[in-house]
Formats: structure tokens, sequence, C-alpha cells
């Protein structure tokens, strides 16, 4: 049994009347009956059959503190309840057994009365309300404070199960597997990540309980559901509209990742790139998981170093007028960053080492004075660091730039992707706080969502990677990035095509 209080003792009355009387008349018998009833009201009616002259033990059974009856013995109510799990159990939960619930207790105590026997009563009694636990799996969940959450599982192996699956949404299973051996994930020889630590941020704890079998979750897919909502059962959904894609999704509704999308709906979509069905209903709710996930990762860049502007005055050029003396040309630098990902959200980024493999060359302008030129150098940079593309060229219908984001630094600076003139500096509903630069030579470029008014007034001269603003999310956008296209002669083009390298960035 859960629990038994045992009781030693016996009733004044049954000793008054057993050693004040050597036997009982049938009126006695009465008034015993009368003022135990009195007493000690049972749920189910229950007679005294006789008064002993030394007491015997009895068991009484209680429901919620009200006394249901005194059962013959616990040997006959053990048999019942195995009875009851055969019957009732055993199938949908092998190898366990079954103990009342947690409402029902027994009690011990030394009495002089016999009672009649209504065992059949009492466990049709437990029966009819189901007043059964079965015995099961508890996991526990505590952070620094307290236990705040916990489920019960049929076996510990089928929350195993349920844990390696949400653990793969964020994990490698052969990285895993290698870090739980001790010996860790091979070094980063080339581009790319690896992880270098999972960590779940709070304590979680498995034992042995009991339960009532509607509270058992006896499926792999119940348990997940639990782990990634926390039980909670509001979702969002959106209908996949022409042209969608799984990024455009994303960016649609509060800025989620591809990556993300792909998370809860894995039983729809196998790969970030998946063509979708027009109609298909997507969930859109992240995670809300009971437990936090930390992965470390190292991630290998390959980045650009932009080469600097040099201008040397040059008195055969008059005032204003310009001469290229040496071309710009790039560098390379392998950059190293440590990243810090909870739930498969990334959340911070920091850079562990650097080194150059190419040195960039400056380029060296001749100029009649030191006035910067308006003029572009037809090059490019990245209006901002540590580039993301979260929505491409097209991702959803209409689209006509991409969508970047700074992966470290979500709120960074903006700078000018080449020289040129601020011609525009202004707010709509659908880009906020935008900019657009002439680089005088029939292109220009566009930057939306800042978080607020451009400091750089129209008609200034801003060089290549000038402070023009700070990445926000003002006009239409559900999370902060630049709305960022090149355009010649008015045409938008994608900045992908020939302009900057996008290789990996998405």
């Amino acid at each position: 049994m859960k629990r038994f209080l045992t009781i030693l003792g016996c009733f004044a009355a049954a000793a008054l009347i057993v050693f004040g009387m050597p036997y009982l008349t049938n009126g006695a018998e009465e008034d015993a009956n009368a003022r135990i009833e009195e007493k000690q009201r049972s749920l189910l009616a229950q007679k005294v059959t006789d008064v002993l002259k030394e007491p015997h033990e009895v068991c009484r059974i209680y429901d919620s503190g009200r006394l249901i009856g005194v059962i013959s013995s616990e040997k006959s109510l053990n048999a019942f309840l195995k009875t009851v799990y055969q019957e009732n159990y055993a199938e949908s939960f092998p190898g366990t057994d079954v103990h009342l619930s947690d409402d029902i207790y027994l009690t011990r105590e030394q009495n002089y009365f016999r009672y009649e026997n209504i065992d059949e009563k009492i466990f049709e009694y437990l029966k009819s309300r189901n007043l059964f636990t079965i015995g099961t799996t508890a996991v526990e969940f505590s952070d620094e404070n307290d236990v705040y959450a916990q489920i019960y599982v049929a076996s510990p192996e089928l929350y195993e199960q349920a844990m390696e699956t949400y653990l793969s949404y964020f994990v490698d299973g052969e990285e895993l597997k290698q870090l739980r051996s001790g010996q860790g994930t091979p070094a980063l020889r080339t581009y790319g990540s690896r992880t270098v630590g999972v960590q779940i941020n709070q304590k979680i704890e498995i034992k042995d309980d009991y339960a009532p079998a509607d509270e058992i979750m006896t499926s792999v897919e119940e348990v997940l559901e639990y782990i990634e909502y926390s039980g909670h059962e509001d979702k969002e959904y959106y209908t996949v509209q022409k042209y969608d894609t799984v990024a455009g999704v994303g960016s649609k509704n509060d800025g989620l990742s591809a990556t993300q999308v792909m998370n809860i709906n894995r039983d729809k979509i196998s790969g970030t790139d998946q063509v979708l069905s027009e109609g298909e209903q997507l969930c859109v709710t992240y995670f809300d998981p009971i437990f936090d996930i930390t992965v470390t990762r190292e991630r290998m860049k390959k980045e650009e170093i932009y080469p600097e502007t040099v201008y040397a005055e040059d008195e055969t050029l008059r005032e204003g007028k310009t001469q290229l003396l040496t071309k710009g040309v790039s560098g390379w630098k392998n950059s190293l960053y440590s990243e810090k990902w909870i739930n498969g959200v990334l959340v911070s980024g920091s850079l562990v080492s650097s080194v150059d493999t190419l040195q960039a060359i400056d380029e060296v302008i001749g100029v009649g004075t030191m006035v910067i030129p308006g003029i572009g150098t037809g090059t490019y940079r990245w209006p901002i660091e540590n580039v993301i593309i979260s929505c491409g060229w097209g991702c959803y219908y209409g689209h006509e730039a991409i969508d970047i984001q700074n992966a470290y630094s979500k709120w960074d600076k903006i700078y000018a992707a080449d020289r040129g003139t601020v011609i525009e500096n202004s707010y709509n509903w659908i880009s906020g706080n935008y900019v657009v630069i002439d680089h005088g030579d029939g292109y220009t470029t566009y930057y939306g969502h800042m978080i607020a008014r451009s400091p750089i007034p129209v008609g200034a001269v801003v060089d290549k990677g000038d402070y023009i603003g700070d990445i926000g999310m003002t006009g239409r956008a559900t999370g902060p990035h630049v709305h960022f296209y090149i355009a010649h002669e008015g045409v938008k083009l994608n900045p992908c095509n020939g302009f900057l390298d996008c290789t990996a960035l998405h």
C-alpha cells in the first residue's frame, strides 16, 4: 500500500463493555452498533457481529478522511488489487502493479469488535470510482528554487527516447555521441561549425512513483509534445501562400528562421529548401520547452578584409578632380567564433581568433583636395558585420530585396556599401526609417527598417564603410534586420547576383 497509518489502542467504549459484562444480550449488541455508528459513520453500512473478550487487529479503509469500512484482511485487499491490475492494466502497463489512489489510506488498530465481511462492497466502491494508481515513472523538473513541473511516463525508456528526439533538433547525433564519450568533437580544420558543449540548464530527476492511469503518458509523441511546449496547447498556424518558401514563412511570422520553422513542423518539412504546397497549414508557434538546452558551438568563417581608401593630394589635378592610382583589392581572413544557442536560437557570439590569409591592398586615389568624391568604386561591401540572410530575394511573393541580420549583435551599426551621396533620408509605413545612397554611376543602394532616422543629412557625401545608422525593425518588420537592395537606373537588383558573395549566409 502507498501509505498505512498504524493506530495502536482500543475504543474506551469497547473496553468498558467487555470488562463490564461477561457477554452481550441482543439489546446490548444493538446498543453497541448504535454507539459505534454514531461515533464514526462509514460510507458503507457495516454491522458489528460480535464483541470479543480480547482485542484483535482490524484494518479500516478511508477515502479522503471518510471511513469506507473495515476490510477482513490486507491479504484480501492485495489479492483484489492484483486482479484489478491483470484485468484492466496489465496490457497497457506491463511489468508493474496497482496501488490505491492518494486519497485512499488504511489504518490498523486494536479493537474488541468483530465486523461483518463487506469486502466485496468495499472493492466495488473502489472500482466504481477508479480509485487506483499504477506503478510508473515520474520525471521531475527543478531549478535553483524548487520543483516546478512533474510528469508521469510509462517507462524511463519512453522519456529517454523523447529526449533524444528533442536533442536531435539542435545537436547532430554523431556529435552528441562524441561529447558523451568524453572525447569531444574534432577541431575545425576548414570552414563550418562543430558542437563543443551541450547543457540542460535545469535539473531533471527520474524516479519510481504511482499515478492514475489517465495521467501517465504512454507514447513518445505525447512526451515529446510536452517537452516542446510545457503542456501548453494553444498554437498559431499559418496557411502557406503561393510562392512562399520556408524562410519566407518564418520571416512573416515573428522573424522565425527557416530552421526554426522546419523544427516545429518536422512532420511536414524535412529541409529548409523544401518546396511548400499552397494551402498547407504550418505551425508558427516556436517551442516553449519545459527545460532549456544550451548548445555551445565553434564556427570557422572566411571573412573579407575590406581595403581602405587612401586619398593622396595631387597638385596636377584641380579641386574636385580624382584619379585612381592603386585599385583596392580585398583580403581574406579565417575567423573562429564561439556561439551560444538556447533551444535552437542563436543568442550570442564572440570572436575567438582570426588569422589573415590574404592581405588587403588599399585603394589609393589622387585628389585635388581632401574632399571625398561622390562617385562610387563600383564594388560593394556588406552594410553590416557578421551577415546572415534571414529572407532572400523572393523568399515570399513581392519581396525584391534581401533581409540581412548581424548574427551576433541584432541592433548593430549599418555602413554605406559604397561611396556616394545621400539622396533620401525618410520614413514610410513599409520600410520604416530608410536611406538611399546615389553612387554617381547609375547605381543606388537602399537600407530599410533603421531603428531611428539616420543622422546623415540628404546631400551629404559618404565614403564606403561610413556609419549611416543602426539596425532596427521600424515599419513592417517582425524582427531587427536591414532591407537591402541595389538598383540600376531605378531597376531593383539582387545584391547576391554578382555584387556580393552570399555563399553560406542563409
